[in-house]
């Protein structure tokens, strides 16, 4: 992105100001301008890098960067992943019953509170898989954190794992 018409701008606005003052406003003008070219350009990087920050907010779990090359940021889009296409199975499946993971060993049972941040949509996801499962949605994160940490993988979910031929496949379902 160019940042010269912007920049250009400011000096053609700060000469009109300058004239409408007399000969000594004008050569403080032209003493000026390089200085508040810089200033101007640095201004107008930190507005696209905090606009580019609530883009990528937004955009998660794509982002935008804001990258200068030269004198002049570009953007770096990274898009979020396509999600994978979803297989419906051929004869119902029944979710295998996960059960609450063991207290590892000298474990004397203490909880802690962690604060877990989710995007809005994953956060009515898990309310939902929470739901349909008939579980809280804290008993549920606990048992997916567990399942991830010691079964090496997601359980639960129906149509996943090892197919027939001996292929896995893997993905989010909507």
């Amino acid at each position: 992105m160019d940042l010269t018409p912007y920049v250009d701008n400011l000096r053609r606005e700060l000469a009109v100001a300058a004239d409408a003052s007399g000969d000594e406003a004008r050569a403080l003008a032209e003493r000026l301008s390089a200085p508040l070219e810089s200033a101007a350009r640095l201004t107008l990087l930190n507005v696209l890098s905090a606009a580019m920050s609530d883009v990528t907010r937004e955009l998660a779990p794509g982002s935008v960067d804001v990258r200068l090359r030269g004198l002049d940021p570009e953007f770096v889009v990274t898009p979020p992943p396509a999600p994978e296409p979803v297989r419906e199975a051929r004869e119902p499946v029944a979710a295998p019953v996960v059960a609450a993971p063991a207290a590892a060993e000298g474990d004397d049972g203490t909880m802690v509170r962690i604060n877990l941040r989710l995007p809005a949509h994953l956060k009515g996801r898990a309310e939902g898989a929470a739901a349909a499962e008939g579980l809280s949605v804290n008993a549920w994160l606990v048992r997916a954190v567990a399942v991830a940490l010691d079964g090496g993988g997601r359980a639960g979910a129906p149509g996943r794992g090892r197919e027939s031929g001996g292929r896995g496949f893997t993905g989010w379902v909507r």
